[in-house]
């Protein structure tokens, strides 16, 4: 390998390396005030992220989320209550930005849908099996049928014993 090709080799290991340092968010800095910063995390432990949806505020790394931790924190400071927070986000952002919504009218599908559908397909199974166990017919072996059937296992008993 050549001076230059290895120089260059070398270059390129050193930026593939480095690329992600240089991308990195930096940490944010705890408040001056823990109390105040505790009460912002279980707060966001109650708020969605809008971005990430299936995360807690507290949990997403998302630019939107970390403003909005910032957006509560603020409050918080303004000396807003929990519930006059929440109020104000769920007025700007919707009942969505809740983690865990109220029962509801408008939130009655959401709550109850998936026990509608299971006693539904409960049902539907249910009508299916009686109509399929009315569709089988019992009837008794006739007399030369059932001397198949002695004869067959007579015929399987002799194959076990010898």
């Amino acid at each position: 390998m050549t001076k230059q090709l290895r120089f260059v080799v070398f270059g390129l290991v050193l930026l593939s390396t480095a690329g992600p340092t240089l991308s990195a968010k930096e940490a944010q800095p705890s408040a001056a005030d823990p109390v105040l910063e505790q009460r912002v995390m279980k707060l966001s432990r109650e708020l969605r992220c809008l971005v990430c949806q299936n995360e807690t505020l507290a949990d997403s790394r998302a630019d939107l989320a970390e403003d909005l931790r910032t957006q509560i924190r603020e409050q918080m400071k303004a000396g807003k209550s929990d519930k006059e927070i929440i109020n104000y986000l769920t007025t700007r952002y919707g009942k969505f930005i809740l983690y865990n919504p109220p029962v509801d009218p408008t939130t009655y599908l959401l709550w109850f849908g998936p026990f509608v559908l299971l006693l539904a397909g409960l049902f539907l199974l249910f009508r299916y099996v009686k109509q399929r166990s009315g569709l089988i017919a019992e009837s008794p072996l006739s007399a030369e049928e059932r001397r198949q059937a002695e004869a067959l296992l007579a015929a399987e008993s002799g194959k076990e014993t010898a």
